[in-house]
């Protein structure tokens, strides 16, 4: 069986160990993929079990010079649970914790630099102010004597992390980050203490400030890592921790990951609802803000759906569990956000295969460097500088921390949003998109057919549904309008409540909704794809309720349903036409509404140069004439459902990049056939859903949000790349040629890191 896993990796500090891992684990057999992200310090693993257990991966991972996290224990929550459940191919696990661990380095690279600093300090001034105790000890003067001390803390104290993974890195003959850090270090450090023993300029306080310049790098680049993962750390930090139960009709507060499904649970106003389930006593307005980005409140009642971590507001409800730990819609959202941030884009590949021969590269230019400047200038101190700073400029962080932050900080903007990136390609695919497909039901209507209009014919109508058996009746002019339609209303849905079709269906609501009294027939027909017919049980006068194929086969007078239907001023709808006794009395129109925001959708989609289509089963005057209404100028009607992603297809051919929105499960299809699918599911789909976006809430308003944020999350993607490449590509020449020192090209490198996270965090502000 396939498993999936997520494991925290300790050691790594740069793209090359990222690169490193995952190359250790591909080449593992009975590891099906693996994906090592530098920014979030995680492995993704897909493993065959029946091959490999979960403790030889790790053991890959350890063998190659890192280290796995054990997850230490966290406060009871639905996050802390163990979840076992399906993934793609096979089973995934993984276990949920509350992560402190960017906060941890953050203050841990704080201390080193502190301690780091205050002992480079005197070393820093001494470099511009020279002075000399006249003190000696053994022939060495006291200031040289404190200025290797001070050093040698610094390079072998504070800079202990970056020697002891390089030297592991060395066991493996492999090179990363650490090792252009400590060889760098080192070369001076070692050159400085030869110096002093044979009367020379040392360069101590090089190597001290490097060391203290790169934790100072470290240090920023945690804090704004930390800032990158704040969406992330505050959806797992929503879950309630404790629950008030029903345990014989007394309440008794328990720890969430005590409680199982079919408990009950009450929650008071201002409260969390601690867990998925189903109100059974009760009314309430619920905030899902949390879950949806919808600032406006639910209302819930007896049989409404609630889930964890949203806010009961104004009412006591009483609450059936239904899901726990992972099953939960707030952990689904979760593992959905983490799959997301620890994937990788497609445009990272050039990135990772440079960041893979990155050091080994930057060590033989470095070595090229020293033996040019030795042999050219015959200046050994000169070259050993020169081959410091190329060795200390290089900076592999910043490419492999290109893709990844912003991929964090776009999939934590969005999950706040209530729009879900199921994975980093769904930015890369949003760039070239040209044409956006609606799916007409359910998308850009609400996917609930109501009567929106009756028509009379005003020369035939019967007296009553039940009275006489004559052919017509004259209107009575004490008849106003209001009644004539209620009359054809009470006909068709004495009919239409019998029908299990979704027209007959919205008939037989809206007559209720009005208190319309139904007649009793008998004698019902379903007639399929033309309507329904029935007899009236005291009179025996037969009705008839359906399209015009109906009224054709049963040879009826078409002169009044053809003005009908030629009558575009009735709206936009599906005509069901009402026969009494072989006399066409009138038309309903039933239509599904479209929803407030459409318009809007489709004219900010137009002004941002995108063409628009619409894809429906209805006929094409029906199709047409909604398609007018939007502003819609491409309309594909009469496709049946499996034929929709056939059409997606076909605008592929033509040179189109199709952004496709369904309504979830039933387009599934089509969603994985267009270049990028968005899917406007509900809260329970997610695990389902077929599109690489996701929309937490029935609102097309979020189809241009997700677009604007996936454009926004390349855009940075693009831009961290480019000044990752430039900065290397620019700044190992000048260390070469001897413009930089290695002070200069340490807090040069220590910048480069941090500023393509904080490009990442613009995200947020825009």
């Amino acid at each position: 069986m396939n498993k999936k896993i997520i494991l925290k990796v300790t050691g790594m500090t740069c793209a090359s160990c990222a690169a490193s891992n995952e190359k250790a684990l591909k080449k593992t057999r009975g590891i099906l993929n693996a994906s090592v992200n530098i920014a979030t310090k995680k492995a993704v693993v897909e493993y065959d079990s029946d091959i490999l257990t979960e403790e030889d991966v790790k053991k890959v991972i350890r063998d190659n010079g890192y280290d796995v996290a054990e997850n230490s224990p966290s406060p009871p929550s639905p996050l802390s649970l163990a979840g076992r459940g399906q993934g793609e191919g096979g089973e995934y696990t993984h276990e949920y914790t509350h992560e402190h661990a960017t906060s941890d380095d953050a203050k841990k690279s704080w201390k080193q630099f502190l301690g780091s600093a205050v002992l480079s300090l005197p070393l820093v001034v001494g470099m511009f102010f020279k002075w000399e105790t006249e003190t000696e000890i053994e022939k060495f003067d006291l200031k040289m004597i404190l200025d290797a001390t001070l050093a040698t803390v610094v390079v072998f104290y504070f800079g202990w992390r970056f020697h002891r993974m390089a030297f592991r890195q060395a066991k493996k003959i492999q090179a990363n980050m650490d090792t252009l850090v400590s060889m760098g270090t080192l070369a001076a450090y070692m050159y400085s203490l030869w110096a002093i023993f044979n009367g020379k300029q040392g360069y101590f306080e090089a190597a001290a400030v490097i060391i203290t310049l790169i934790l100072l790098g470290k240090f920023f680049e945690a804090k704004s890592m930390g800032q990158a993962g704040e969406a992330m750390r505050k959806l797992m930090e929503l879950g309630a921790k404790k629950a008030r139960v029903l345990i014989d009709n007394k309440e008794r507060e328990i720890n969430i990951d005590e409680i199982k499904i079919g408990d009950i649970l009450v929650v008071r106003p201002s409260e969390k609802i601690p867990l998925d389930g189903e109100v059974v006593e009760g009314e309430s307005s619920v905030d899902e803000s949390m879950l949806t980005g919808e600032s406006m409140p639910v209302e819930k009642k007896i049989g409404s759906k609630v889930f964890g971590a949203t806010i009961n507001q104004d009412g006591v409800l009483k609450i059936k569990v239904t899901q726990t730990g992972e099953g939960t819609v707030l952990a689904q959202i979760i593992k959905t956000v983490e799959e997301a941030q620890n994937s990788k884009a497609p445009i990272q590949k050039l990135a990772d295969k440079i960041s893979g021969i990155f050091v080994p590269v930057v060590i033989s230019i470095a070595l090229v460097t020293f033996l040019g400047w030795y042999f050219v200038k015959n200046d050994f101190t000169l070259a050993l500088i020169n081959a410091v700073s190329v060795l200390v400029i290089a900076c592999p962080c910043a490419l492999g921390l290109a893709t990844p932050t912003a991929i964090m900080v776009g999939t934590g903007k969005g999950a706040k949003r209530g729009v879900l990136f199921k994975s980093g390609e769904s930015f890369e695919r949003t760039k070239e998109i040209t044409m956006a497909v609606f799916d007409k039901t359910g998308t850009l209507t609400k996917g609930e057919p109501n009567v929106t209009r009756i028509v009379v014919n005003d020369s035939v109508i019967p007296s009553e549904v039940e009275g006489s058996q004559d052919s017509s009746v004259p209107l009575r002019s004490t008849q106003n309008d209001k009644e004539k339609e209620e009359k054809i209303l009470k006909i068709a849905a004495s009919v239409a409540k019998n029908s299990e079709h979704p027209i007959s269906k919205a008939v037989f609501q809206y007559a209720q909704g009005k208190n319309i009294e139904l007649a009793e027939f008998i004698n019902f027909k379903e007639l399929k794809g033309r309507g329904v017919s029935a007899v009236c049980e005291t009179h025996g006068v037969e009705i008839l309720l359906g399209n015009k194929k109906l009224l054709e086969e049963n040879n009826l007078e078409t002169s009044w349903a053809e003005k009908i239907l030629g009558d575009e001023g009735l709206g936009i709808g599906t005509r069901l036409f009402v026969v009494h006794n072989k006399k066409v009395i009138g038309v309903l129109i039933v239509a599904d509404e479209i929803r407030e925001e459409t318009k809007k959708v489709i004219g900010d989609l137009k002004k941002s140069g995108m063409k628009i289509a619409m894809i429906t089963g209805d006929n094409k005057k029906t199709a047409e004439a909604v398609a007018k209404e939007l502003g819609i100028d491409k309309v594909l009607a009469e496709v049946l459902p499996s034929e929709k992603s056939d059409e997606i297809k076909k605008l592929q051919s033509a040179g189109e990049k199709v952004v496709f929105v369904g309504d979830g499960i039933n387009d599934a299809p089509s969603l994985v056939q267009a270049d990028l699918g968005i899917a406007m599911g509900s809260a329970t789909d997610i695990a389902k859903e077929a599109g690489q976006i996701i929309l937490m809430q029935n609102n097309l308003e979020k189809v241009p949000e997700a677009i604007r944020i996936s454009k926004q999350t390349f855009s940075a993607i693009r831009q961290n790349l480019f000044w990752a490449f430039i900065y290397n590509i620019i700044a190992i020449p000048l260390a070469i040629s001897g413009l930089l020192s290695p002070v200069i090209a340490a807090g040069a490198m220590a910048f480069s890191s941090v500023s393509v996270v904080m490009n990442s965090l613009r995200i947020y502000r825009k």
